[in-house]
């Protein structure tokens, strides 16, 4: 698998009145995303959602050509407390079921990661071998069922 990171830092705030005729930056995000066979989201869990900026670009992503339409999607999350997540992964999913995203999601396939910081070392790399083999299995799994989907075309 090979897999391109489509940065959201730079990406304006959505705004209607130029969502036909972008900025560039917007247009280079929202390809990248239109050309990938699927999209992995990693999100921080802030205030029990969603950081607004990931909010941001799924807007820019359900407007004009709609690119989500039917791209399926793998959520993963990490946090220090023992809920890894949940509650902001929730809220993505509610976001990519909505009509403009409707982004397939394989259910009993989530990654919930608690006490990350017990996981990682000193310079972020993830050294627990029980999650490390857990997420194999997971990508594994969001791979076949990804594969079984194209074939279903």
């Amino acid at each position: 698998m090979d897999i391109e990171i489509a940065s959201i830092r730079d990406l304006p705030h959505y705004d209607q009145d130029i969502e036909n005729e972008p900025p560039a930056v917007v247009k280079e995000f929202k390809s990248k995303v239109a050309a990938a066979d699927a999209v992995l989201w990693a999100t921080p869990e802030y205030n029990y959602s969603i950081p607004g900026v990931l909010k941001n670009a799924i807007d820019w992503l359900s407007r004009v050509d709609k690119v989500m339409i039917g791209k399926p999607s793998l959520i993963v999350g990490a946090s220090r407390g023992a809920l890894g997540t949940v509650r902001a992964q929730q809220h993505l999913r509610d976001i990519l079921y909505s009509i403009g995203v409707s982004s397939p999601i394989m259910l009993g396939n989530e990654v919930y990661i608690g006490a990350v910081h017990e996981k990682i070392d000193e310079n972020g790399n993830l050294t627990h071998e029980p999650t490390v083999a857990f997420l194999d299995q997971v990508v594994e799994n969001f791979v076949s069922w990804c594969k079984q989907a194209q074939h279903q075309k």
